[in-house]
């Protein structure tokens, strides 16, 4: 039996049914509202704030629990005081809880936004970690409380993916899947042949997977998780243009006018663009994935134009069913704001 913390959110629903295939029954912890319809049968629905470590508990306890997965998180649109509150007590509580509980092990799912924005890649896990902005900030720290855990004996796998889409991802990419409906140029920032890695969901799940169930000695570590083939952006997005028939095609734009402009727009809340996405957008951002490759056997099997395409796709069959919720998760579409007035000129 598993427990999924977040497990309402576009993660959780694809680990419930990843878990699920694999014979394994789920217990589901959040905050948000469940869609139970889209889970396996027998999915248990428990509504629970990870920053309540005596609900946590309650949540956890008398049940035969070989692992928790922790990917509850406070993403970067939601407030400051919330994104440290969820992202680091949230992970201590589960943390603690579980060695408490005596739950044998954890994987804590983290993020490639720990890494800042460096200079040099492919990124190894050893890299050093700087957070941009909250969300960053407070990942890093989380993996330091992982790391206080291990220390006291708990096994604690720290997931690191790249930016991940597939079926049922909406938040920004909603955006851009929108813009390419429409047929409209696709504003790269600077010219697109940077390198920008990302992650097929359905590949993260099977990483977790490894380690919620592997050799403990060997889960009781750190791993990158991204596509292992992928290209420039303009490549990457240039495919899924192709494949979309629209007319949407990537063009280049000056990263030194445009950065600064997205940075006044999110900060008088004009644009849903936050400083991780635009800060890195124009520079190459790839890890190496050798050693959950080499540790654990994991093997992604989507590249990066696969895996936009699945979502792209996916998009076009529920859009509407969906387009009428706006919010600040992966499974809802978020509000363009001025990027709204962008998309009417990218179409002149």
């Amino acid at each position: 039996m598993i427990a999924i913390t977040g497990g309402a959110g576009f993660l959780g629903y694809h680990l419930a049914n990843y878990f699920a295939a694999r014979g394994e029954r789920c217990i589901l912890l959040d905050i948000a509202d469940y869609v139970e319809s889209d889970y396996p049968e027998g999915t248990e629905f428990l509504t629970v704030d990870v920053r309540d470590p005596q609900a946590v508990q309650e949540a956890l306890e008398g049940r035969e629990l070989s692992c928790v997965v922790h990917g509850a998180a406070a993403l970067p649109l939601w407030k400051r005081e919330d994104i440290f509150s969820v992202n680091i007590e949230g992970t201590r509580n589960v943390l603690s809880v579980s060695q408490a509980l005596g739950i044998p092990r954890v994987v804590a799912v983290s993020s490639t936004a720990v890494y800042g924005v460096p200079k040099v890649h492919p990124l190894y896990e050893d890299h050093e970690l700087v957070g941009v902005g909250p969300y960053g900030e407070s990942k890093v720290q989380a993996e330091g409380v992982c790391q206080e855990f291990r220390d006291r004996g708990l096994v604690v796998s720290i997931v690191r993916p790249k930016t991940f889409i597939g079926t049922a991802r909406l938040g920004v990419f909603q955006i851009l899947y929108d813009w390419v409906e429409s047929g409209c140029r696709i504003p790269a920032i600077g010219n697109g042949n940077n390198r920008y890695q990302l992650l097929e969901v359905e590949d993260l799940a099977a990483a977790i997977y490894l380690c919620a169930t592997g050799p403990a000695d060997k889960c009781n570590d750190t791993f990158n998780v991204g596509a292992e083939e992928f290209g420039t952006v303009r490549e990457d997005v240039g495919a899924m243009c192709e494949y979309a028939g629209t007319g949407a095609r990537v063009i280049g734009t000056p990263a030194w006018l445009v950065k600064p402009a997205l940075a006044c727009f999110e900060a008088l809340h004009l644009s849903p663009l936050y400083k991780w996405v635009y800060g890195t957008a124009d520079t190459d951002s790839y890890v190496a994935v050798d050693k959950i490759k080499q540790v654990l056997g994991w093997s992604p099997q989507f590249s990066n134009a696969q895996a936009l395409i699945r979502s792209y796709q996916w998009y076009l069959d529920h859009k509407d069913e969906s387009s009428h919720e706006t919010g600040v998760t992966h499974r809802v579409a978020w509000r363009q704001g001025i990027l709204r007035l962008f998309k009417f000129l990218m179409k002149l």
